[in-house]
């Protein structure tokens, strides 16, 4: 089936790109450099500029790592105060002391409730917790369980959550895999971006939360810029509060896990492609974690006049179900081949030289890729609560869907094994980890 792309993160911009018989050159040059998400590059290179005109085209999924971009990615100075064992998860250390505590208030919950959640004493929040972490890059393998991982300390503008599920991203293997040294936070981290759970302690400058609140999101505004040191794939996370939104109440913690860093880069390519009602979008990777939003988004927020996406075989009535009006068997048909042309192609499996065969002039592209920018290209970041806020409405009316990959949720325990699925790009929607202990 069809991978999902590399590196998960909200929208990357570009201006527009003529149908130019360079472009399949450009992007290909850019798929073969390292990993860029989350970045913003201004113009470097006025001549190739004037040469842009017509059509669109946007990248996602990108962290800058080149020398002239390492500017924009300042190394933390100083560690976080926290210890984590070395010893795999069969074996694992309770040495670790913990250096911080967290503040008042343990909320018991599950993965599939959506009830409200009961609010204990301060002291049930413990100075260390459990949580997956790795001190050396690698596959896998190096992630282990420690027991005694120090409560992450919250700042003034801060939440803490107990997190009841959280979700995989390309990008959690790609930064465990070392493709992000130059710009990385030190080791040990525990890795995780996406979770759901319950607010437990609120900062003195948090203004809409308070403790009990269930809530969702993608803990870093910036994937790799000055990322944190404490993820998601924790018994507890910090995060601000700009960065979390209230979960629906018609879906559960599971569900909504796997929905922040998907969505929002689903509804920045739209957004940054200037879709709206009317137009045709060809989605390519329908069934990945991003693909299955972008059917439903274009569908039921903004409009489309017609949506088709690519999938293997089994996967075809999910795009249909989703919404799409036609489903395009890539394992029998060459979408490139096809004399339709669309409004906007996104697209999420990195070939965009492909995608721009299937474009109308004047219409967009958006790739999702790991990719150097072109000289020219910008990228804009978008990871902010207030959009899942905006979108809540939609989820709650059941018209967008989450989609977990039908082998999960897998349980907290078996982290190493849900990567290792998520790693063979047969996913189909997001590798959700539930129940969080």
């Amino acid at each position: 089936s069809q991978p999902d792309p590399p590196v998960a993160g909200p929208g990357l911009l570009s201006p527009a790109i003529p149908r130019h018989s360079q472009l399949p050159q450009r992007i290909t040059e850019a798929k073969q450099s390292p990993e860029l998400t989350h970045a913003h590059e201004e113009h470097r290179n006025q001549r190739s500029i004037n040469k842009i005109s017509k059509m669109q085209a946007f990248l996602a999924y990108s962290i800058l790592t080149n020398p002239c971009s390492r500017s924009f990615f300042p190394r933390p100075a100083t560690r976080p105060q926290f210890l984590l064992s070395s010893v795999p998860a069969a074996r694992t250390s309770a040495a670790a002391t913990a250096r911080r505590c967290g503040g008042p208030g343990r909320s018991v919950v599950t993965a599939a409730s959506s009830s409200p959640a009961v609010v204990t004493a301060a002291t049930d929040v413990p100075g260390t917790m459990k949580a997956w972490a790795y001190e050396e890059y690698g596959d896998a393998s190096v992630l282990k369980l420690d027991e005694a991982v120090s409560v992450p300390a919250v700042g003034e503008d801060q939440v803490l959550v107990r997190v009841a599920a959280a979700a995989l991203n390309p990008v959690d293997s790609k930064r465990r895999m070392g493709k992000f040294k130059a710009t990385d936070s030190p080791l040990p981290t525990v890795p995780g971006y996406d979770m759901a759970g319950v607010v437990v302690k609120v900062g003195s400058q948090v203004k809409n939360l308070k403790e009990g609140d269930e809530v969702y999101g993608h803990i870093s505004e910036k994937v790799l810029e000055g990322p944190k040191q404490f993820g998601s794939l924790a018994e507890y996370t910090a995060v601000e509060e700009k960065l979390v939104a209230l979960k629906p109440k018609s879906i559960d913690f599971a569900q909504a896990a796997g929905l922040p860093l998907a969505i929002e880069t689903a509804h920045e390519g739209l957004e940054r492609a200037g879709f709206s009602a009317g137009k045709s979008i060809l989605v390519l990777g329908g069934a990945g974690g991003v693909g299955t939003l972008v059917i439903q988004l274009a569908k039921q927020v903004y409009g489309a006049s017609k949506v088709a996406a690519t999938a293997s075989t089994p996967k075809l009535e999910l795009l249909k179900s989703l919404g799409a009006d036609v489903a395009i068997d890539y394992t029998k048909e060459n979408f490139e081949d096809m004399p339709e042309k669309y409004d906007v192609v996104f697209d999420a499996v990195g070939q965009g030289e492909k995608a721009v065969k299937v474009v109308k002039e004047g219409g967009s592209v958006v790739v999702l890729t790991g990719a150097v920018a072109p000289p020219g290209f910008r990228f804009v970041v978008t990871s902010d609560g207030s959009v899942l806020a905006k979108l809540n409405p939609y989820l709650e009316s059941g018209k967008v869907k989450p989609v977990v990959d039908p082998k999960g949720p897998f349980p907290f325990s078996q982290v190493v094994e849900a990567f290792s699925y998520l790693e063979t790009g047969r996913a189909t929607g997001k590798v959700v980890i539930s129940p969080v202990p």
